[in-house]
């Protein structure tokens, strides 16, 4: 049994919290006047305002002149090119370099919300302490910090020793084909094979965000699950709904669907999960630290007596069963990860029908019904296996099953331990620092374009929105109506980009 002593605090300590001097409300005009830009990633890609990307760029040279004259600027993507690479050069070339992201587009307004906003979703307006409209989480927020920092650091005469890339990509709300995905391309053709480190959004700093720790909590996303969409397409006769056939389209379809969701991928806790409760649970009261200090390290001498193929086909088909039964710490804690969809999801491959269509008239049998399947894949699994499977399941000629989407596997996972996450950590804590603060790693359960990095030429990759938000409640604002940020928390953005390029001098 793991003791007291080996699941001691993780959590840095006696760091101080640097004021970093600016005019906040100068810069929230700058993040106020970038949300004007309408750079909306549709999902119809025809649907595509370019003049929107180009003003916005346009915006940026004139908005921050030290960096336009002292970075290479470079517009990449394909087919469409509007992704920005920046390139800091620094004093030692021969060093892997380091990136820092975010993305330009932002999700639509969904219709029929629009009178929901408090204030236009593309107005940028400073009210209320606020900074309203669509990027002013969701990413405007980490390019302009970003771009604020590297500002401030070039005013003051500051250059790098490592090489800094900053790239803002142009379709992450898409998965990313087209932007980042290219410039990565980009950098390897360069004979750019290593990264030092890569920084891209993730989860902001808030409470709630953990069952049991009242302090806020900052998560650092070390892995994040892959994805694939797939499609699933019944085409056959279609005719008069005066004489329909024993199976219609839409029923083989329907059929098909259910399948998927009564056969749920089944619960794994993988590596990611055990480092969040390596870090998470010594910051949990006593009570809770021998069952997550057995997550933690792995420790699975209890369920000796059966696979971990049969534990979970055991959760998947009938939880209570396996729980009553050995009642073991793996069963305590995913029995409580179960409570909440997004701990569920952390645990399994999900599965989300997303788009149905068939039929355009009450009385005509449709020829053709398809329906549209989300996967976000767990470590251990891919998206060749998570095809293999749906076809398992559907197990119907009827139904064709074909990959619909740019897919990813998932990522490796990042090291929570080593010295780029700590320099991540510690310009949190110089930021925002407080005596109860709690950071840890965890793993994305969504997506970004720091995939690419992941799944290529770096190995320290990390997600982090820098930003405070008052509660977990926050979250719904992103994709959701009256996104917005405060003036002042914009300011602390600004103050841990500018911390985070001083200490990876350190690396």
């Amino acid at each position: 049994m793991v003791t007291e002593r080996e699941f001691d605090s993780l959590q840095m300590k006696n760091i101080a919290v640097v004021e970093v001097p600016m005019d906040a409300d100068v810069a929230a005009k700058r993040l106020s006047k970038a949300i004007t830009f309408t750079t909306v990633s549709n999902q119809d890609r025809s649907d595509f305002d370019e003049k929107a990307f180009n003003d916005f760029h346009q915006y940026l040279v004139d908005a921050y002149p030290l960096v336009h004259k002292t970075l290479k600027r470079e517009i990449l993507g394909d087919p469409r090119k509007f992704s920005l690479l920046y390139t800091w050069s620094g004093k030692n070339p021969s060093l892997p370099p380091i990136v820092l992201m975010g993305h330009q587009d932002v999700v639509p307004v969904v219709p029929g919300t629009e009178q929901q906003w408090e204030h236009d979703a593309f107005s940028g307006d400073i009210a209320d302490g606020y900074i309203w409209g669509r990027g002013s989480l969701d990413d405007k927020i980490m390019i302009l910090a970003i771009m604020e920092a590297v500002e401030m650091h070039l005013k003051q005469g500051f250059r790098p020793t490592r090489t800094i890339y900053l790239v803002f990509g142009q379709d992450e709300e898409v998965t990313g084909p087209e932007g980042v995905k290219q410039i990565v391309k980009e950098l390897k053709s360069r004979g750019i094979n290593e990264v030092a480190l890569v920084l891209d959004e993730g989860l902001p700093l808030t409470t709630g965000l953990f069952p049991g720790i009242a302090a806020p909590i900052a998560l650092i996303g070390t892995a994040e699950k892959g994805y694939t969409t797939l499609q699933l397409k019944v085409a056959g006769p279609g005719g008069h709904s005066a004489m329909p056939p024993n199976n219609s389209n839409i029923g083989i379809l329907a059929q098909a669907v259910t399948k998927l969701e009564a056969n749920q991928f089944p619960y794994r806790i993988t590596q990611p999960v055990r480092d969040q409760m390596r870090f998470l649970g010594p910051e949990l009261p006593e009570k809770f630290h021998e069952v997550l200090a057995d997550i933690a390290f792995g420790n699975e001498t209890e369920m000796a007596e059966t696979t971990e193929q049969e534990r979970a086909l055991e959760y998947t088909e009938n939880p209570t069963v396996g729980w009553q039964a050995r009642n073991t710490s793996e069963d305590q804690f995913i029995k409580y990860m179960l409570t909440g969809p997004q701990t569920t999801a952390m645990l399994h491959t999900t599965t989300a029908v997303t788009i149905v269509n068939g039929g355009v008239k009450e009385n005509v049998l449709p020829p053709i019904a398809t329906a549209v399947v989300n996967f976000r894949i767990l470590q251990g699994e891919t998206v060749q296996s998570v095809l293999e499977q749906v076809r398992k399941i559907v197990n119907d000629n009827r139904v064709e099953v074909t990959e619909l989407s740019d897919s990813i596997d998932p990522s490796p996972v990042s090291d929570p331990c080593g010295k780029e996450y700590r320099a991540i950590e510690k310009s949190i804590r110089q930021t925002w620092g407080t005596p109860d603060l709690v950071v840890s790693p965890y793993l994305v359960i969504g997506g970004a374009d720091a995939k690419y990095f992941a799944a290529s030429i770096a190995r320290n990759v990390y997600r982090f929105t820098a930003v405070r938000v008052e509660s977990a409640a926050d979250a719904a604002r992103w994709h959701g109506v009256n996104e917005r940020v405060l003036v002042k928390e914009f300011a602390k953005s600004i103050g841990f980009f500018h911390q985070l390029i001083t200490n990876v001098e350190e690396l």
